[in-house]
């Protein structure tokens, strides 16, 4: 693929999605550049790995000889250098189209959801690599076991985090798909929930013929009759995975040893007791997921049962940063009502006695104004609340849309109203049991600060 480019420039190189397939480009000897609004440890470790980077909205910045764009569609409309490229005539394309390129002459693992595609690519590319397939892997995140969130392998596997945002992830033509959850999100790119959930149909159909679709019990019911019968039609496999139900079910949930635990049943095996190194039933069902990949590739039942009682998780997905005898605080990426739930759940049932304290940071405009209520009701879980202002990533302010809206909403009697500048004002002096910061803005940049304050406080 793009065998002929010697110099690829990115447009917004720093986010996740669009790193990883820098870092591709640099594997196979190519050379990247590339802008970002905002310097950060991903750019930092981007331009150690021989990527050059600039910070400003300078056209005189952009390396003369690049002759291939590839971008992100967050960039704003009235950003000068996607101006200046698209004046000039270079040859561009959205980020979802590469990872297209890269991926569909490759026998394909694409992991599609509202929530946990991030966890779930990313164990199962470890599963697969334990199992001693060299596979490759372009992760949203930055897995623990590998310190990046891009595996180069030799095999002709690859796993594919097949994001809905933008309607990326129709770029795809996976052998093998799962779709986790169909939850509203992204409704200022849909519209409505049911354009939304008609994008996630559509990416099944993107299933190459006699391959197999994993689906979360209950999502078929919304496809018709002759969208199934599309998908037999070309011999599609598809399967339905659940907690007591589905032909892939999980079943026996418990903790034991201080993991959870949980028995297998599904494509002709049973495996009981299998121990997973991550909280929550949610990833329990995630694991349900990479464990099924492992069994459709191949891997033998030891080395499932390892990779998943081994696997550390991902940067800012349940991250414990500080886990003493006094105090516990936890960083997650949480940024909808259901991954809220999620996080707050797990911290529960692994902390049952201990207050709960959290730091929300809403993301997006749109997503506040459509989750207000959702947010709120998750929020009211907490023992205390400290409700930061909306980070507005790729948006303009929304008239009478801000934090404010969540608070109002709220039945939690323990919560304020923070900014960035009174945030760690206002933590100082109280005590905490089990803190937790969540959102997908910029609250980790306060993680650093939080944990040298609670690391310093004298319980």
């Amino acid at each position: 693929m793009m065998d002929d480019t010697k110099h690829i420039y990115f447009v917004g190189i720093g986010g996740i999605g669009m790193s990883a397939i820098a870092r591709y480009f640099v594997a196979r000897g190519q050379r990247v550049s590339g802008y970002d609004k905002t310097k950060t440890l991903l750019t930092e470790k981007l331009e150690q790995e021989g990527m050059y980077i600039h910070y400003e909205d300078e056209v005189s910045l952009i390396p003369k000889d690049i002759d291939t764009v590839i971008f992100t569609p967050a960039i704003p409309e009235d950003h000068k250098g996607m101006k200046h490229l698209r004046d000039h005539g270079f040859a561009m394309m959205k980020r979802s189209e590469a990872l297209g390129l890269i991926s569909n002459d490759m026998r394909s693992i694409a992991i599609a959801g509202t929530h946990g595609k991030t966890t779930t690519s990313s164990m199962t590319a470890h599963v697969l690599k334990v199992g001693g397939i060299d596979v490759s892997a372009f992760l949203g995140g930055i897995a623990a076991d590998y310190k990046s969130n891009f595996l180069i392998g030799k095999s002709d596997v690859v796993v594919l985090e097949a994001d809905e945002y933008d309607r990326s992830f129709l770029r795809l033509s996976p052998f093998f798909a799962a779709i986790l959850s169909m939850d509203p999100d992204h409704l200022d790119i849909y519209g409505d929930k049911d354009q939304m959930i008609e994008g996630y149909k559509a990416f099944a159909a993107k299933i190459r013929d006699n391959g197999v679709l994993i689906i979360k019990t209950g999502l078929l019911g919304k496809f018709k009759l002759n969208e199934l019968f599309s998908l037999s039609g070309r011999n599609v496999k598809v399967f339905e995975f659940g907690v007591d139900e589905g032909d892939i079910r999980l079943s026996n949930i418990g903790i034991e040893a201080g993991k959870f635990v949980f028995d297998y049943s599904g494509l002709g095996v049973k495996y009981n007791k299998v121990a997973l190194n991550l909280p929550g039933r949610h990833n329990v069902e995630n694991a349900c997921v990479a464990l099924t990949m492992g069994i459709l590739c191949g891997v033998e039942e030891d080395k499932i049962r390892f990779a998943l009682s081994e696997f550390k998780g991902i940067q800012r997905r349940f991250e414990k940063i500080v886990e003493t005898n006094e105090v516990v605080f936890i960083d997650d990426y949480a940024h909808h009502p259901s991954e809220l739930s999620a996080a707050i759940d797990a911290a529960r049932t692994l902390y049952a006695a201990k207050k709960l304290t959290g730091i929300f940071q809403p993301h997006l405009y749109s997503r506040t104004r459509d989750f207000a209520d959702g947010f709120a009701v998750e929020l009211d879980k907490l023992d205390e609340v400290f409700l930061m202002d909306i980070y507005p990533a790729r948006e303009l302010p929304m008239q009478g849309v801000t934090s404010q809206m969540i608070f109002e909403r709220m039945k939690n009697k323990h919560k304020t109203l923070v900014t960035k500048e009174t945030l760690m004002s206002s933590l100082e002096g109280k005590s905490f049991e089990v803190l937790l910061t969540l959102g997908a803005g910029d609250i980790d940049t306060f993680v650093p600060l939080i944990k040298e304050m609670l690391i310093n406080k004298n319980y």
